[in-house]
């Protein structure tokens, strides 16, 4: 596969019109179209992390990244949405129960990375309560996951580190509140709504562990480290964005006649376009090597993808002028979504 070809070759035909004359109605309405829902469904994108064994893909994460891009270069809502849920899909590799639940053809995993919530062990399992936020694709959720501290008669419970002790739970439809309250600037039609849960007795198997020796199930995917898939799939996720606002960025330039313009965007493609293909080799050499210096070698590229990509829209975006202040612009609306996007924790603060 060539490492430049356009992010819309990574996309079944027609997905990208779809897709696109979508996003403005998506957008208005706060949420993922009709007709793109039907196509994520059809496709079985959002259980493209899951095990086949439950009707899952299991894609390994080169192809997993390539969609990504492709997806969010069609539109930065459609784009997280899917990997963030589709992210969410992956933590079934690692729960050994739910055949019912994981085998749903509409199968949609909406969470919470951060620590909102605690788990007091009780007979029979926890009990939970807590409140997280930015759930993404949150109305669309047949499931939910969150970090808990674990707690015991109130003392927080240590982990094999003496530190803490965090685990994800995994939460169904009636024990979740969701808050609807998702007022961003950008990627408005991913409903990233917060959700509370409390008080539920939540039975012991569904507390599970990320970790490759946790693993239930024994495709390769389920071995490779949380953090640099994290990392590559939203960076593949600001790539795609960016590669669309430069695409719109030539349109206005050609007709505002900007020659100046017209070649610092130049640059711009040049430079986004080399550290694409550096993306892209990073990935897959980790995902063939398995090796420490690999996944630290996606680290750092991805947080090279986004802070270029955010550096590049900031020069070129005052070019396109007053028109492409519209509320309801395509070039507005990446421009919002990438901003959004930039500011998610995992590609802004660098690896500790």
């Amino acid at each position: 596969m060539n490492l430049l070809s356009s992010p819309a070759t990574f996309l079944p035909d027609g997905a990208l019109e779809l897709i696109r004359d979508a996003a403005l109605t998506a957008e208005k309405g706060r949420d993922l179209a009709p007709a793109v829902l039907d196509l994520i469904y059809r496709e079985g994108w959002f259980k493209m992390l899951a095990p086949r064994r439950w009707g899952g893909k299991t894609l390994s994460l080169p192809q997993v990244v390539r969609l990504e891009e492709g997806l969010a270069y069609a539109d930065g809502s459609a784009g997280w949405v899917v990997t963030l849920c589709s992210g969410a899909g992956w933590f079934a590799g690692f729960i050994d129960a739910f055949d019912g639940l994981f085998s749903d053809d509409r199968l949609c995993i909406a969470g919470s990375g951060s620590v909102g919530g605690e788990a007091q062990v009780v007979d029979g399992g926890y009990r939970v309560r807590g409140s997280w936020a930015y759930a993404s694709g949150i109305r669309h959720a047949t499931a939910y996951t969150a970090n808990c501290r674990v707690m015991r008669k109130g003392v927080a419970v240590a982990g094999a580190d003496g530190q803490p002790l965090i685990r994800p739970f995994l939460f169904l439809p009636g024990e979740v509140i969701v808050r609807e309250d998702w007022d961003a600037m950008g990627l408005v039609a991913t409903g990233s709504h917060g959700f509370s849960v409390e008080d539920a007795l939540v039975p012991a198997e569904r507390m599970f562990a990320i970790d490759a020796a946790a693993a239930v199930d024994g495709d390769p995917l389920y071995q490779y480290p949380f953090l640099p898939l994290a990392e590559a799939t939203l960076a593949a996720n600001i790539s795609g964005m960016g590669q669309h606002f430069l695409d719109c960025c030539a349109d206005y330039f050609e007709r505002r006649a900007l020659p100046d313009a017209v070649a610092m965007l130049a640059d711009a493609r040049a430079e986004l376009a080399g550290l694409r293909g550096e993306f892209y080799r990073a990935v897959d050499r980790s995902w063939e090597e398995r090796s420490a210096e690999s996944y630290a070698a996606v680290g750092r590229v991805s947080h090279e993808v986004a802070a270029k990509v955010r550096g590049w829209m900031d020069k070129l975006y005052p070019y396109a002028g007053l028109g492409a202040a519209g509320y309801h612009t395509g070039i507005n609306r990446v421009w919002r979504d990438l901003h959004t996007a930039g500011q998610h924790p995992v590609l802004v603060f660098p690896r500790s």
